[in-house]
């Protein structure tokens, strides 16, 4: 569950709370009658009062009855059946009942505020009450009893501005630290650290954290691995290079009859140059844009690469088993060459008489597309660094400028797979492409 959704959520409704409470509040206001009769002290239970007081003791201990709100509220107060007599006197004076019926088609300028309300008693008789409550008295009530929902009101509204600002703060804050981290990114100064606490919070601020210390943490893996691969490259093409001087300063002294013994050795520099020089430029093209991924024919690149090497190295035997049905998605040119890469390096070290076996095979929702030799395999404390650009183990003597396993890799990750490099149980090495099925 997300809290900062829930956050947001609540500060909105709390919002319409408030406005639909104050809608309601100006609502009760608006219907004044219903509103004084409801909540006018002086009028808080008296039609219940007055008729127990009506049928226990008579209309003249009502009288008194009325006569003791009216001294103890201003409130004058008569009391009519259902057929609109008056029961008792009341406390109107006859004068103002007749000058209120004089003004009955203009009664703003009545001095008093006139209500009604009707009540049946337990018995089941009906009374009409008729309240006449004084401007002045109605004025003072009226600003008392606005006083406690404006006060509510106001501590609502800080209540609200309060939330809000947590809200904001909430927000804006992570968004700063976000910004800050985004600039380090693109200074290449970033630190993993850096957004360490935002990352443990409980919502998308901290999902959205982890998320970018994750992509910030293979970014400096690959600038890393970057300048890595410009070092290494650096000092691959050193050697080339120091031997086609000395080959070319030994040609500038020899004689002319010498010249011609040095021109194989040249060559053969210069062809070893130009092969890591197209390995470097394999594994940088691993990284573009190739377009849109497409169906591949797993027995058919197998069974090319097959042929390949029955036409190069006929003494080798490769065999092939692809399980039937199995679909692959992804670049053709760029896993070919991998298998290339693959299957060169199990020719430099595969004994003659023993097979290379290609397997293709799906396991747990995964293509395996493996290649074994029966070669001597690889130390254990060396299999973790194979794949990395330009090493080679140490008891490896075939030649080689260890790019091919390392473009093998990058095809595999390319294609949202992996590669795996292990030494077979029974002897060899197998080198294997973990690969998604389509």
């Amino acid at each position: 569950m997300r809290s900062l959704f829930w956050r947001i959520f609540a500060s909105f409704w709390l919002a319409i709370v408030l406005v639909a409470g104050l809608s309601i509040l100006l609502g009760r206001l608006l219907n004044q009658d219903a509103w004084i009769l409801s909540q006018h002290p002086a009028l808080q239970g008296v039609p219940e009062a007055w008729a127990r007081i009506y049928e226990s003791k008579g209309a003249e201990a009502a009288q008194d009855y009325l006569q003791q709100r009216k001294r103890d509220f201003h409130i004058d107060t008569q009391v009519l059946d259902d057929s609109g007599n008056a029961l008792i006197q009341g406390t109107f004076p006859p004068r103002a009942a007749a000058f209120e019926k004089r003004q009955h088609d203009d009664p703003r300028r009545l001095p008093w505020r006139r209500l009604t309300t009707d009540y049946t008693s337990p018995g089941g008789d009906t009374y009409l009450f008729i309240y006449r409550i004084p401007h002045p008295e109605l004025d003072d009530w009226h600003r008392g009893s606005l006083l406690m929902p404006a006060s509510a009101l106001g501590i609502a509204f800080l209540v609200l501005t309060a939330l809000s600002l947590l809200l904001t703060l909430s927000i804006t804050r992570p968004l700063g630290q976000l910004r800050g981290a985004v600039h380090d990114l693109g200074q290449a100064a970033y630190q993993q650290h850096t957004l360490a606490r935002l990352s443990t919070r409980r919502d998308e601020f901290g999902v959205l954290a982890g998320d970018f210390n994750r992509m910030g943490e293979r970014l400096q893996d690959l600038i890393s691995s970057q300048r890595q691969l410009l070092r290494d490259v650096s000092h691959e093409l050193r050697s080339p290079l120091a031997r086609l001087r000395i080959a070319l300063a030994l040609a500038e002294r020899a004689e002319p009859e010498d010249r011609v013994k040095l021109w194989p050795r040249l060559e053969r520099e210069c062809d070893r140059l130009e092969a890591l020089i197209s390995e470097i430029l394999a594994l940088a093209r691993m990284d573009a844009n190739l377009g849109a991924a497409q169906p591949m024919d797993i027995a058919a690149l197998f069974e090319n690469r097959q042929q390949d090497v029955q036409l190069n190295e006929p003494e080798q035997l490769v065999t092939v088993q692809v399980e039937p049905g199995l679909s692959l998605s992804g670049w053709p040119d760029m896993l070919e060459r991998a298998l290339d890469n693959l299957l060169r390096n199990a020719l430099r070290f595969n004994p003659t008489g023993q097979p290379i076996e290609l397997r293709a095979e799906r396991v747990e929702g995964q293509v395996r597309l493996s290649v074994r030799d029966h070669g001597p395999g690889v130390l254990p404390e060396h299999l973790v660094r194979l794949g990395e650009p330009f090493f080679r183990a140490p008891e490896q003597s075939a030649p080689g400028h260890g790019l091919g396993l390392a473009i093998a890799r990058r095809a595999a990750e390319r294609h949202g797979g992996t590669l795996e490099l292990a030494n077979h149980a029974d002897g060899g090495f197998v080198a294997t492409l973990v690969l998604p099925e389509a």
